[in-house]
């Protein structure tokens, strides 16, 4: 009997590695799905438009890593945003864009779950310049803001630059490009029940146009606010909007006659949907200088691209003999203008961040550097929290934005 032991053992030990194997084999997805569902999810993406701003407003319920790049696509440029770790929730498939810069906006997710894009399609030859930034939003979630504004100073968008790769945002990118796809939910939420609490969207009085007004929809601005009253700034104009791309915004005019050539504009942007945030911007700018040089470059600016081939065998002919001189001028015009009131830019910089004393320093450290005539448009971002930033790109003008989360 004993040469059959040997024979028994290899038979036990042959089941056990079988059923290690089995059990290897159900956890490996098991696990690779519990790593999915843990990963930082993309709940709401939404497109509005605001005076000169179009905001991509990105919801999601933890903190991610966002990159953006431009590329262009079917004889478009695009904006994408991308989530590499981040997994997709209920995401609307397509999103209509603002008439302006953007013809609309898709998502896709990755078909391994990890990795979600927000591609933005922008119209052809319209130039732009864009910002971003993240805040951590109510009950640990994050807000991911993508702003865009005209910018008829640049050269324009072109399709034709080849286009920027973004890889894959997989761990491990798949060879084969329909490995992206657009994503379109397959069980999107039925509209709430008469007994299930709905949101409808805020509705606003017609405003008053009063710093107390102003102060109650932007609370963060409140420090800013007061001492803009203090210095003798009015409210010069102000518009309440209630209809598609500017929905229940607002915005106001402030003026000092200590100052004619300084303008304070506001604009209010409400979150309509439950969990954005409304964003509130205050711009400082020397929009309102007089001369000719100014009147001619706004007149320029309101030219068409109908009009501008007109007079121009090409586009790029336009902003090089006709905007870029100007903007030379311009430039060493609203520098002087700057640094003349200097006082009032820093004590604006100063109540907008008093948690940032060296802020209003640096802003005029940039405003004093000598203008280069080749490179006469400059943009600066002095501070993410709250962002800020510094435009020389045609009239010198100071952005603070506020984001008030709900």
């Amino acid at each position: 009997m004993q040469p059959q032991a040997p024979k028994m053992n290899l038979w036990v030990a042959g089941f056990l590695a079988l059923l290690c194997c089995s059990f290897w084999i159900i956890l490996t997805p098991l696990a690779g799905g519990i790593g999915s569902a843990g990963a930082t999810e993309v709940r709401r993406v939404g497109l509005s438009k605001v005076g000169e701003n179009t905001l991509l407003t990105v919801m999601l319920d933890g903190p991610a890593q966002a990159r953006v790049v431009t590329q262009s696509a079917a004889g478009k440029p695009q904006l994408v945003v991308e989530f590499p770790q981040a997994r997709a929730g209920r995401l609307p498939r397509r999103l209509a864009g603002d008439d302006l810069l953007v013809e609309q906006v898709t998502t896709q997710t990755a078909v391994s779950g990890s990795g979600v894009r927000v591609v933005l399609d922008l119209f052809p030859e319209r130039p732009y310049s864009f910002w971003r930034q993240t805040k951590p939003g109510a009950g640990g979630q994050s807000v991911f803001i993508l702003g865009l504004q005209p910018d008829l100073t640049a050269p324009p968008v072109r399709a034709e630059l080849a286009p920027s790769r973004i890889p894959e945002p997989s761990p491990e990118p798949p060879s084969d490009p329909e490995d992206l796809r657009e994503r379109e939910p397959d069980n999107l939420p039925a509209p709430p029940r008469g007994d299930e609490p709905s949101y409808p969207a805020p509705r606003m009085g017609a405003g008053t146009g009063s710093f107390a007004e102003i102060k109650n929809l932007i609370p963060k601005a409140g420090p800013l606010l007061q001492g803009l009253e203090t210095q003798g700034w009015t409210v010069a104009d102000f518009h309440n909007y209630d209809r598609p791309g500017q929905r229940f915004s607002r915005d106001f005019t402030l003026i000092n006659r200590r100052y004619p050539e300084l303008v304070v504009k506001i604009v209010y942007l409400p979150g309509n949907t439950p969990g954005t945030p409304n964003i509130g911007i205050m711009q400082l700018s020397t929009e309102k200088v007089g001369g000719e040089t100014a009147a001619k470059y706004q007149n320029l600016r309101q030219w068409s691209f109908a009009r501008i081939k007109k007079d121009y065998e090409d586009i790029g002919d336009f902003f090089d003999d006709a905007l870029k001189p100007l903007r030379v001028k311009l430039r060493e015009e609203t520098k002087t203008l700057a640094l003349r009131d200097a006082a009032v830019f820093q004590g604006f910089l100063k109540a907008a961040c008093p948690q940032n004393p060296q802020l209003a320093e640096k802003v005029m450290s940039h405003v004093r550097e000598k203008v280069n005539p080749r490179f006469e448009g400059v943009q600066y971002t002095v501070s993410e929290d709250p962002l800020v930033i510094l435009n020389m790109m045609d009239f010198l003008n100071v952005k603070v934005y506020f984001v008030e989360s709900r």
